[in-house]
């Protein structure tokens, strides 16, 4: 069924790899891209969609209401894809005033709009994070309790429960994604696997929280985007579905893997200062997603860590210009004038 989907923060990581998964696996869908272009929402990770007619993009910033109702109604929107968010927990450490505004606030426009517009559907994209930190055993179902433990994962819950409740009293189909760690290309080299990979190909030092022994559950990012794509057609209204990779792994066996991949040192890890409430596992049953959905993720660790470090490898201007600043400046360079 051809239709138009609205993906918010779609120049971000996830965001663009979704974009152009859906331009490969739905080719006559219209995307509609919204994006503010902050720091982590890159315009030269969208460039090979630049001539792409079914592709629009569009920089802006969820908060402007004015702009996200004009969107939703001139381009008579089906579906949204609610990708837009600050994402670091170290940040929302540093400011977490921009957290809220963006996580919470943002989400709120772009639902009263898709209310008031009567979209079809609206997925509320968000992270295993909301559910706290888990102990040794045991993984986190979508009935677990939100126990959010940073400015980040708290201003998703809320988002989280915002949608819901808009589905509830409102009667608006909602749904929601919680998904582990995502890794692959494309993603803003403050994150722990780019970061590293980084780093040891500039033969930097590779820091490390603590004693690098918080687990976290990874799943490549293609993996998620199939999942947001059969979430968006074949969930459930008022539904939450956890995605996970069931792949667990303590953040130090990972840096150690990729300097073997890389060839280089481990005297190059420095552990250093561990952050503040810094959550030891999380782990998320992705068994209803698999079920509802008949989704599985396709991608072993091993192959995707592999090709994510011959990304880096071979894009390395990529991660340079960001690394510099100098990808703030595509845009302009390349919209600028149009």
């Amino acid at each position: 069924m051809t239709q138009t989907v609205l993906v918010t923060g779609g120049a971000g990581f996830i965001g663009s790899n979704l974009v152009r998964l859906l331009r490969r696996e739905r080719p006559d869908w219209t995307v509609v891209n919204l994006d503010k272009l902050t720091y982590a929402g890159n315009a030269e990770s969208l460039a090979e969609l630049r001539e792409d007619e079914k592709h629009a993009f569009v920089r802006g910033d969820i908060l402007d209401a004015e702009l996200v109702n004009r969107l939703i109604s001139d381009r008579k929107v089906d579906v949204i894809l609610n990708l837009a968010a600050e994402s670091h927990v170290d940040r929302s450490i540093l400011g977490p005033a921009i957290f809220v505004e963006t996580n919470v606030s943002g989400t709120q426009v772009l639902l009263e709009a898709a209310r008031q517009a009567k979209v079809r559907r609206f997925v509320q994209v968000s992270t295993d994070e909301v559910y706290g930190s888990l102990g040794a055993t045991g993984r986190f179902s979508e009935s677990s309790p939100l126990r959010p433990s940073s400015p980040y994962s708290a201003s998703k819950a809320a988002a989280d429960l915002l949608a819901l409740a808009y589905g509830h009293t409102f009667g608006m189909d909602v749904v929601v994604t919680r998904s582990s760690n995502n890794y692959g290309p494309y993603q803003f080299p403050e994150k722990l696997i780019p970061l590293m990979i980084a780093n040891a190909l500039e033969g930097r030092r590779l820091p490390v929280y603590g004693d690098g022994l918080q687990v976290r559950d990874w799943i490549h990012v293609d993996d998620h985007c199939r999942a947001l794509l059969a979430a968006a057609e074949r969930g459930r209204a008022g539904e939450v579905y956890n995605v996970g990779g069931d792949n667990e792994w303590p953040n130090l066996q990972i840096v150690g893997r990729l300097l073997e991949i890389l060839g280089k040192p481990r005297e190059l890890i420095e552990h250093v200062k561990d952050r503040p409430g810094h959550d030891r596992r999380y782990a998320v049953d992705a068994a209803r997603a698999r079920a509802e959905l008949g989704w599985t993720p396709r991608i072993s660790f091993g192959e995707g860590l592999t090709s994510t470090v011959e990304w880096y490898v071979q894009n390395r201007g990529w991660w340079e210009r960001v690394r510099t600043g100098e990808y703030l400046t595509y845009y302009e360079r390349n919209y600028g004038a149009r």
